[in-house]
């Protein structure tokens, strides 16, 4: 009996986004259901009645919740093809540590250059620079965060790209001068099909937030 697998997601959103290439990595079909978030849909808060959030993966009936345990799941239970996690136990350690810094600072740090003021905007684009920077250094030389291959670091962090031009134009600056090894680094992902076919499309994205910042009162 075939798997039944169900997403629930939204396009803008870059935890979405990393479940639909760890999805297509592995070559699983699942149906998928764009959600209202303003209006969460009978099956959204059944399926995850804590935090009410997307994404959700259904399988077989059961809801797994929350990005990176979503992919790290899929990469046990599909775990014939395309592994997203190194099977060393201290290199699967790094990998978990690395993408929960991309959660914890490229998440934050990119929310805060699109609300900040006027006046913090400065110390907002330079700590999000340092952030970048930092991953840089973890990067090093290698082509992916994983080393030869892409892996769970750089699934974790791609998605992020599509959010780098309106962080650029709320932020009024540049990222590739500033860390021209990061950017190299995702436009090798680009070149990956089942990374440029899913990532969301940067101009919705800023409309997105443009969207965002007039609920929030936000000149």
């Amino acid at each position: 009996m075939a798997d039944e697998v169900v997403l629930l997601g939204t396009y803008v959103s870059m935890f979405a986004v990393r479940v639909k290439i760890a999805l297509a990595d592995k070559g699983i079909q699942y149906e998928y259901k764009e959600e209202n978030l303003v209006n969460k849909s009978p099956l959204l808060l059944q399926m995850n009645p804590i935090h009410k959030k997307i994404p959700v993966l259904i399988h077989n009936g059961k809801p797994i919740c929350e990005s990176l345990i979503i992919v790290e799941y899929i990469d046990e239970v599909w775990k014939d093809k395309s592994p997203l996690l190194p099977s060393d136990p201290y290199k699967k350690a790094q990998a978990r540590f690395w993408a929960d810094y991309v959660d914890k600072k490229i998440y934050d740090g990119g929310k805060k250059i699109w609300t900040t003021k006027v006046e913090d905007q400065e110390a907002a684009n330079k700590e999000f620079i340092e952030c970048l920077k930092v991953l840089e250094e973890e990067l090093g030389d290698k082509p992916y965060f994983d080393g030869e291959s892409f892996g769970f670091v750089d699934l974790a962090l791609i998605p992020y790209y599509s959010w780098f031009p309106a962080y650029e134009k709320f932020g009024k600056f540049s990222i590739e001068p500033e860390c021209p090894k990061f950017v190299a680094w995702a436009k090798r992902c680009m070149q990956k099909e089942n990374v440029s076919k899913y990532l969301s499309d940067p101009d919705k994205i800023y409309d997105f937030v443009v969207m965002l910042r007039q609920r929030m009162g936000i000149a």
